[in-house]
């Protein structure tokens, strides 16, 4: 979908580490320009548009939180300004905060619904009008959805949401050219997904999976470079899970 004589651009939410940043550099790879957005890692970001750049690439970072519908605004003008538009749209940038239904203080509730679900909606809703004709919008959800597990309550609600947008905006989008996926990991061996959680617990989510080892970013960037380049062109409105066939 890109050549080094008119790259295409790609917007990568929450990139600065972990499968956002696997995304981001797999796109590089691939001949996008990749903008790196992040909320606080300023040297995480700053390091990855260094490490693309020296491999070849092309990269910018761009600050915002997601949550925030006139940082994304802003986020959306200084890439537009700095490469005359963009063409794909990673929706990887959230949280996982772990509580009961019945533990799980407002807090909780709150950032989720802010991150994980207002965030996306805030980049989706300009990319409807302002993404480039033959444009990729590929959400992140999970395969929690599907597997509902205790403690997971609220952050698989607003992942089940995500896919509700993923579906009705790809027909919203009828006569652009553009394809609306989301991919949903299962477990992926990330800072977010790891920390706090006791190594019994990581050993039995490692034998969920016939294949039985945990996902790595670089399976989720796979799937996502696949749906942004030309040989996904025909997949639309569809959630692949990315697990390894955990569900």
């Amino acid at each position: 979908m890109s050549n080094q004589n008119n790259p295409k651009v790609a917007l990568v939410t929450g990139a600065s580490r972990g499968i956002g940043a696997a995304i981001a550099t797999r796109l590089a790879k691939d001949g996008f320009t990749v903008v790196i957005n992040y909320a606080g890692n300023v040297v995480e970001a700053e390091k990855l548009a260094a490490d693309i750049e020296k491999s070849g690439g092309q990269a910018l970072t761009a600050q915002a939180d997601v949550s925030d519908p006139a940082a994304v605004a802003r986020m959306w003008d200084a890439a537009e300004a700095a490469f005359g538009g963009i063409d794909v749209l990673v929706n990887n940038a959230g949280v996982m905060k772990l509580a009961t239904i019945a533990d799980g203080d407002d807090a909780l509730f709150d950032t989720h619904i802010a991150v994980n679900l207002k965030g996306p909606r805030n980049t989706m809703k300009l990319a409807a009008t302002r993404l480039r004709e033959g444009g990729r919008i590929i959400n992140l959800s999970s395969s929690v959805v599907g597997l509902y597990q205790p403690t997971y309550g609220v952050y698989a609600a607003t992942k089940a949401g995500v896919e509700a947008m993923t579906h009705v905006l790809a027909k919203e989008l009828r006569g652009r050219n553009i394809t609306v996926n989301a991919i949903a990991p299962g477990p992926t061996a990330t800072a977010l997904f790891l920390d706090g959680k006791p190594q019994g617990v990581i050993d039995s989510l490692t034998k969920l999976a016939p294949l039985e080892r945990l996902g790595r970013p670089d399976d989720v960037a796979n799937a996502v470079a696949f749906l942004a380049g030309s040989d996904g062109s025909w997949i639309n409105g569809q959630v692949i899970r990315a697990n390894g066939g955990i569900i």
